[in-house]
Order: C-alpha cells, then sequence, then structure tokens
C-alpha cells in the first residue's frame, strides 16, 4: 500500500465527487448514490444536544492538533482510516486543506472532528469522543464555521441515525455534484477555507 496519496490526486478525487476508504487492507474509493450531506442553512440542533452545548466546560479550538484528532477518529475496532489516509490529510492539514474542530474539557482533548476544505465544500470525514457529548459540540461548532463562512455544502458521505437528527439527508448524485459544483466556486472566509 502507498505510504500517501498525492495531494493533488486526493483533491482531484473531492472535486469529482469521490473519496477514500481504507478497506482489507488496500484503498477503495467511493461516491455514494444518493449521498449524504448536512444542509448548513437548514441545521437542526437536537433537544438533547442543547442541554450538552450550554455547559460551560467545554472549550472548543480548531486546528491545534489535526493529527490527535484523526488517530482519535480512526481508535476504533473497525475503521477505515489507516495509515495511507493518516498520512495523506495530515499532508492536505499542512496545505491548508484539512481542518479540525476540536472539543477541549479541563485541559484535555474529549473529541473532535476532521474534514477537507476546497472553496465551499466541506467534506466531512469522521469524528470521535472520550467525553460523551463532545463530538455533538464539535459538530455544531463546524456548522456556524460553516454558515459564518459562506460555505455552500456540508458533505457527509452517508447520513447516519446521528447525522439525521441535526438534519442530515441524502440526495441523488446528480443533485450533489451539481451542488459540489457551485460549492467549489464559492469563496469563502474564516479557519476553515481550504
Amino acid at each position: 500500500m502507498a505510504n500517501m496519496i498525492p495531494p493533488e490526486v486526493l483533491l482531484d478525487l473531492y472535486r469529482r465527487g469521490v473519496f477514500p476508504m481504507a478497506a482489507g487492507g488496500e484503498l477503495r474509493l467511493f461516491s455514494p448514490d444518493p449521498r449524504g450531506i448536512l444542509p448548513i442553512e437548514g441545521f437542526h440542533v437536537p433537544h438533547g444536544a442543547r442541554a450538552v452545548l450550554r455547559d460551560p466546560a467545554w472549550e472548543v479550538r480548531i486546528n491545534t492538533c489535526f493529527e490527535e484528532v484523526v488517530r482519535g477518529c480512526a481508535g476504533r475496532e473497525e475503521t477505515w482510516i489507516d495509515g495511507t489516509i493518516l498520512r495523506s490529510c495530515v499532508e492536505l492539514h499542512a496545505m491548508g486543506h484539512a481542518h479540525s474542530v476540536e472539543v477541549w474539557r479541563g485541559g484535555r482533548l474529549a473529541g473532535g472532528l476532521y474534514g477537507i476544505a476546497i472553496g465551499g465544500a466541506f467534506f466531512g470525514e469522521s469524528m470521535f469522543h472520550t467525553v460523551p457529548g463532545a463530538s455533538k459540540v464539535a459538530l455544531c461548532r463546524l456548522n456556524d464555521l460553516l454558515l459564518e463562512g459562506g460555505f455552500l455544502l456540508h458533505d457527509t458521505q452517508w447520513v447516519t441515525p446521528h447525522l439525521a437528527g441535526f438534519g442530515g439527508l441524502e440526495i441523488p448524485r446528480d443533485d450533489y455534484l451539481e451542488l459540489l459544483g457551485r460549492a467549489l466556486e464559492a469563496e469563502v472566509r474564516g479557519p476553515l477555507a481550504g
């Protein structure tokens, strides 16, 4: 297996609506139909998450420990994030295209998420938590940043029951590709601009 996917190849894949995942010791490419998205303007904060968000003990940081977040996301019994994916994303982070939203509690990383940004498209890759509620805090803060930055697309690849609770939905691939094309041309601002 390759040590790293060249950044220009990886960015081109995302621009075409394709993403890599490691499975069974090899990298595979995916472009689901239907495609999962979280509407940025239609983002819904579930009732249970509202109470979590009000807790003043959370501290949210952006891009301060990117690799640690990716490793946290990979730290499951079953994961699609292997060493190649990790090194590739760390390189995209160094180039300003990959970002992490980190949630801290008591001076320790409690959870977070990471994704790839190109133009006004944010490709959400994975999230994790070691403290209950931390990934909810990260997802809500991410949506705030996308909204403030003028992003048009939050790609989630698939919709899980967890994401459906925040307004996640599936759209046909053709609709997704049309939205992606518009998003890639958008000018955005803020810490997630890639």
